[in-house]
Parts: C-alpha cells; sequence; structure tokens
C-alpha cells in the first residue's frame, strides 16, 4: 500500500507541477518565443515513465487518480495518464503565450502564436515522430526503446500547432492588400512616356504601401527565435508562399514603368531577391 500510495502521489505531483508551472517571467516564458523549460520537462518525464505500463497499471487498479478516478480492471493505462499531461502542457502553453499579449511590446501579437508553434513543434519532434529513443532505467540497465506514437497525439498537438501557424502567417497577408493590379485604361502616358500624375500615384501608393508595411512587420518578426533548423526553413517557406510570388510578379510587371521622375529608385528598393534573402535572414536571433 505504501508503494501504491507514494508511485500515486508522485504521479499527481508531476501533473501538478506542469499545471502550476508559472506563465509569467522570462524562465517560464521565454522572450523571444523559444521552447520554454517546461516542455522539455514534459518530454522527459514522459520517456521515462512510458516503460513502465505494467507498473502503472498496478498503481491504477488500486487508486483513485484525478485524471482517471476508476479503479480495479475499469482503470485506463499510462495512455491516458501522458495524454492528461500533454493536455495540461498545452494550456500552460496557451496561457504563456496569452500573457504576452499583456507586455507593452508591439511584437506581442506575432510573439504569441511563434512561441506556442515553436513548442508544439517541439513536441511532435519529440514524441511524435516514428524515431526510437534508447534509455535506462533506474537500475541503469537498458530499457527496451520506447516509442510513443499515439494518433491522439499527432491529431491535438498538430491540430493546435497548425491553428497557431495560421494565426501568426496572417500577419504577412497584409502585404497582398498593395499588389493589386492596375486596369490599363488607368496607365495614361505623358509625351516622354512618362506616366501622367495620376496614374504614376496610383503605382506609387502600391509600392510605397507595400514597403512600408514590408519594414514593419520585418522589424517586427525579425527578432523571433525559431532554434530548430527544420521549422524555421518551414516557417520562411510559409511566409514566402503568402505574398512572395504574387509580389515576384507585380514588381517585374510594374517596374519597367517610368511612374516616377526622380524617386524611381526609392520605389524600386526591395526587389524580389532582397525580399528573398530577408526572409532568408529571419528568425535566427540566439
Amino acid at each position: 500500500r505504501t508503494t501504491v500510495r507514494n508511485c500515486a502521489r508522485t504521479l499527481e505531483n508531476l501533473a501538478k507541477a506542469i499545471q502550476n508551472d508559472p506563465l509569467d517571467g522570462e524562465r517560464f516564458r521565454p522572450p523571444d518565443g523559444r521552447v520554454c523549460p517546461v516542455s522539455s520537462d514534459v518530454v522527459r518525464a514522459i520517456r521515462i515513465i512510458s516503460p513502465f505500463v505494467s507498473a502503472y497499471k498496478s498503481v491504477a487498479k488500486r487508486r483513485a487518480l484525478p485524471w482517471d478516478p476508476s479503479i480495479g480492471e475499469e482503470a485506463s493505462g499510462i495512455d491516458d495518464f501522458i495524454k492528461y499531461l500533454v493536455k495540461t502542457l498545452l494550456e500552460s502553453l496557451r496561457g504563456k503565450a496569452g500573457n504576452y499579449m499583456l507586455d507593452n511590446d508591439p511584437t506581442a501579437v506575432a510573439k504569441a502564436p511563434l512561441f506556442v508553434m515553436n513548442n508544439t513543434f517541439y513536441l511532435l519532434q519529440q514524441l511524435g515522430s516514428n524515431k526510437q529513443s534508447s534509455m535506462k532505467g533506474f537500475d541503469n540497465e537498458e530499457e527496451e526503446l520506447v516509442t510513443f506514437n499515439s494518433p491522439w497525439f499527432k491529431e491535438k498537438v498538430g491540430n493546435v500547432f497548425q491553428a497557431q501557424k495560421e494565426s501568426y502567417l496572417a500577419h504577412w497577408e497584409t502585404l497582398n492588400k498593395h499588389l493589386t493590379s492596375v486596369d490599363k485604361s488607368d496607365l495614361n502616358y505623358q509625351k516622354d512616356k512618362l506616366l501622367s500624375l495620376e496614374s504614376g500615384r496610383l503605382l506609387k501608393a502600391r509600392f510605397s504601401g507595400f514597403t512600408e508595411d514590408l519594414e514593419r512587420i520585418y522589424t517586427l518578426h525579425k527578432g523571433l527565435n525559431v532554434i530548430d533548423l527544420k521549422l524555421r526553413e518551414m516557417l520562411q517557406n510559409d511566409v514566402r508562399r503568402v505574398f512572395f510570388p504574387r509580389y515576384k510578379r507585380f514588381f517585374e510587371k510594374y517596374s519597367r514603368i517610368q511612374f516616377s521622375k526622380k524617386n524611381q529608385d526609392q520605389y524600386l528598393k526591395y526587389p524580389p531577391d532582397r525580399v528573398d534573402a530577408m526572409i532568408g535572414d529571419m528568425y535566427e536571433m540566439f
């Protein structure tokens, strides 16, 4: 009985430690949105307890637990405990992300979803892949290779990741509002092949609007952190897909037209190659 009670208490304390992990402070909520310590702690805890399927079942059959009040043969297995830990962690991550929004920081609206993305992608890579992890037991002997590939895990964590990625990419969508075509009938030329004043203003407004929003968004997002190289490359490509092909077509079509007599170069200061390189430099602040 003492062993069962102590084991149950240890499991309950583990769940409480995740639930009570503070939502604020750089130690618990990284200022650049990277993976927070509680996520790595949960990964390690799951890897440690996963091999002890029979031992967990023995405890659950004899003692009601907060996440599983059933006892005896009705008691659930270790998979339900792991599910509870992951659910508790996701709630903690959402709370931490919400606290970013309380900061007097213009990057908060981008940092909050990126923080959840960093952490959920980390969980998927560490626990949801088909990789196997060799672990040693408490007696220092080699345990069987541990795998954790439950469908609910990939679905639950994957859905959170995808939702936050869509939220993050929406910030870049605003660039497309400047990339609308100009009707040919609105492009009127003067004798020197320069656009008329009114026609020139149409293109000036589009190029200057794009430039202003690009500089603003890029400045806000440049300092955000994605350490995982696979996620960083994925996110850079996702950002490109939001607006870059459209911008490239827009630039190639309208940069050939002389729409400003004195400041053409200023309006065309961001050719596609430069924009592409800027995206490629993002998320590397660490």
